[in-house]
């Protein structure tokens, strides 16, 4: 039977997650002949053998293809017959431009765990263990192609055993690049001030000095974690003295389902997310009675959990649950070097595990929350950074610098938009230091030579400061966006619409500065692509001290009770967490408008409503105000309160949402005895009122039916939930977030695809 080759060209995420391999004992399986190799922008296959035999090639690549790997599209050629007559994988192609999508690091595989625990295994114990289809990824990738020299383990020469594995198509560790052994791979170390250990004495004394209270610094796959018993109330004590976070919520690890159940509520959906391949932190709703400390999460309805990842961690895992949290001084970005390691956190740790990987760029863990059975990020990291979000069409390579906090940028190059992993508040040095090392090892690692830069709006924000240096060093356009045209954007973006799709954007968040100057925040928008209206928003507010209302809650109810022209009444919790003397100042400052902002935020509505009913008055980390008042709701609810639209505004400018008299029957319920969780229910209807009132007004006027919820606001699962039912219910086509935060750390995306939409101002 004549014999006809054909060339593959495959892109997609097939590097790193065994495809090569893959390939090869397919082509064998099929009787064919040729080669399979890595290049900088996918794999090209050159398979040769009988017509039949090549269309189930072609079939089964699609269908049987490694767990691990994404296939975008596949294009194939119909090239002349050399005659070969084996399959090869050979030596990968490096070029200078080309790139293709880098797998994010996976979590343990089953396999490589029973070799873990099984005392005959020669990898028994062995907490660097990895095959084809699990371990680090993104985090030790120094370049394309893939491959063991262009990593950090290019350093760990294979023993004869290991690369016999590595040789053998039959092995799992075929083409493993990380793959190593106790004989030839890393070495974990255990120091403290007295001793230093090295291997499984290591690993046994760091869970004695765990077990006694101690703060570990534990260094993993994307960086150090600060790591202490997660039922011991004096271990977190300390631990949340030296890092000077007094109740921020901390994540914990279990090992396994069973251990997750005694802390949490578990349904199907959170139990798949928590043993996924990605093994994100997911919030999950605290179990009463659970054995956990009070002081892992104050205050919170929720607890952050995640199983084991590493092969460490089953290792360094006892009985109890452990605290995992960042380890880094408060603010700054997470660790990821051993000496840095023991410069930083050495006022912070009792000890450390350390191991002699080295990362080579950081990756903080994800955090996920469900939604009707989908996942809505909140932080996309380990597990999720570098996959990309594909675009309609080939685009110009763009980078967009993401927000101020949260922080995130993102790279665009032909079909594909990169989103970086979560690296911080970027008002740090030390964060601005890690965001341009993130920014260059992707760069270099995608090939990108950006065109022109994209940034907030916002005149103080140091991501814009940096980014205007940046496209002036480089001679490259700089284009500005407002940040809530630019949140309605990533969602359009990962939603797979296209990018100039019309659509009504509800964006509710804390803040974002206004093309008036003003802080923005509570805003219904028509978005058109690169153009935006303003179509209506939450009527303006001056904030008391500007950004000091954003950590004294009290200060945004007073401002709000001002407005509304209701009394502080002493009888009032917001009003008595002042002095006379300060109450006094700060109503001069309100009825002057002196060192005040007009913000229409609704996150700061949310603070000031937590502040009004007693929940919170000050905070300690971002959105606390919010997370407990969400965390007081009950759970059955009822509309109670008026939710204003006032429509009689000036000719052609906006419609506004008036909380003035929600206030006034908020605070006559306060002295009614009203319980304080049937006040918080019936805010949050109040909110998805406006929600549902603001879109109906903008389909009237523009005979759109589209709506995307985003802006942190939308973290609020009850709020998210009543919203959408409501939307629904009203005939609305809604779209929530899937692939990227609704905060700012999905805002690059939506930056970067409005910088490919609008014409660049000459560099």
């Amino acid at each position: 039977m004549p014999r006809s080759r054909v060339r593959f060209e495959i892109t997609g995420v097939v590097q790193g997650v065994g495809f090569r391999p893959f390939v090869y004992n397919l082509a064998r399986e099929h009787a064919l002949s040729g080669f399979v190799f890595n290049h900088n922008s996918g794999v090209t296959i050159e398979a040769e053998g009988v017509p039949e035999a090549l269309s189930s090639f072609e079939r089964d690549l699609r269908l049987r293809k490694p767990p691990l790997s994404i296939i975008d599209r596949i294009v194939t050629h119909s090239i002349a017959g050399i005659g070969d007559s084996t399959f090869m994988i050979v030596t990968s192609e490096h070029a200078a431009s080309g790139s293709t999508p880098v797998s994010p690091d996976v979590a343990t595989c089953e396999d490589c765990l029973r070799e873990l625990h099984d005392p005959a295994d020669r990898r028994f114990a062995y907490p660097f263990l990895n095959c084809t289809n699990c371990g680090p990824r993104f985090t030790i990738i120094q370049d394309l192609p893939y491959d063991r020299p262009a990593t950090t383990m290019h350093v760990f020469a294979m023993c004869e055993t290991c690369l016999a594995e590595y040789q053998n198509p039959a092995d799992r560790r075929f083409h493993a690049q990380p793959n190593a052994c106790p004989k030839c791979g890393p070495q974990v170390t255990f120091e403290n001030r007295r001793e230093s250990l090295t291997g499984p004495p290591a690993i046994a004394r760091a869970r004695e000095e765990l077990a006694r209270g101690a703060i570990l610094a534990v260094k993993g796959i994307g960086g150090f974690h600060l790591v202490c018993d997660a039922t011991s109330d004096e271990a977190i004590d300390r631990l949340r003295g030296r890092k000077n976070r007094f109740e921020q919520p901390f994540a914990i690890m279990v090992r396994d389902l069973e251990a997750a159940r005694k802390v949490a509520h578990l349904p199907d959906e959170e139990s798949r997310l928590l043993t996924a391949k990605e093994r994100p932190i997911v919030l999950l709703e605290k179990r009463a009675g659970n054995a956990l400390s009070e002081r892992v999460a104050p205050g919170n309805g929720y607890i952050g959990v995640m199983l084991p990842y590493s092969p460490l961690h089953p290792l360094l895992l006892g009985e109890a649950p452990l605290v995992m949290t960042s380890a880094n001084p408060s603010g700054e970005p997470i660790v990821r070097e051993n000496r840095e390691a023991v410069e930083r956190l050495s006022g912070l740790a009792d000890a450390f595990l350390l191991h002699n990987r080295d990362i080579e760029v950081v990756c903080d863990d994800s955090v996920i929350r469900t939604f009707e059975g989908y996942e809505m990020p909140l932080r996309r990291s380990r597990g999720y950074a570098p996959l990309p979000i594909q675009l309609p069409k080939e685009a110009d390579s763009i980078l967009a610098v993401g927000a101020e906090l949260k922080s995130t940028f993102c790279i665009t190059k032909q079909k594909y938009a990169y989103l970086s992993q979560h690296i911080g508040d970027m008002g740090m040095l030390e964060t601005q230091r890690a965001f341009e090392r993130a920014l260059d090892h992707m760069l270099r690692l995608f090939r990108v030579e950006p065109r022109r830069v994209v940034c907030d709006l916002h005149p103080g924000y140091h991501s814009a400061n940096w980014a205007a240096r940046y496209a002036e060093e480089r001679k490259l356009p700089l284009i500005k966006v407002q940040h809530h045209h630019a949140h309605v954007a990533a969602l359009v973006a990962e939603s797979a619409l296209p990018l100039d799709s019309p659509i009504i954007g509800i964006v509710f968040d804390g803040t974002g500065y206004g093309t008036d100057g003003a802080i923005w925040g509570g805003e219904v928008l028509i978005v058109r692509g690169a153009e935006f209206e303003r179509f209506a928003h939450l009527k303006y507010v001056p904030l008391a001290g500007g950004d000091a209302a954003v950590k004294t809650p009290a200060r945004s109810a007073l401002s709000h009770l001002h407005a509304a022209k209701i009394d502080w009444d002493d009888d009032l919790a917001c009003v008595a967490e002042f002095h006379a003397p300060e109450l006094r100042l700060l109503r001069q400052q309100l009825d002057r408008e002196l060192n005040c902002v007009r913000s229409s935020s609704m996150g700061r509505l949310f603070d000031a409503v937590s502040a009004l009913i007693g929940v919170r008055q000050r905070v300690s980390y971002e959105g606390q105000a919010a997370i407990e008042l969400e965390s007081l709701c009950a759970t059955d609810s009822e509309p109670r309160y008026t939710a204003k639209i006032i429509q009689d505004s000036p000719q052609g400018s906006p419609v506004l949402l008036d909380p003035g008299p929600m206030l006034r029957e908020i605070v006559a319920d306060l002295r009614a005895g009203v319980p304080r969780e049937r006040i918080g229910s019936g805010f949050h209807e109040a909110v998805a009122s406006w929600i549902v009132a603001g879109s109906e007004l903008a389909r009237q006027s523009t005979g759109l039916n589209l709506v995307g919820l985003t802006g942190g606001v939308f973290q609020n699962l009850t709020l998210l939930r009543k919203s959408v039912t409501r939307l629904r219910a009203a005939g609305f086509d809604v779209r929530v977030h899937r692939v990227v935060p609704p905060n700012d750390g999905g805002l690059a995306l939506g930056q970067a695809t409005l910088g490919l939409l609008q014409t660049p101002p000459p560099a």
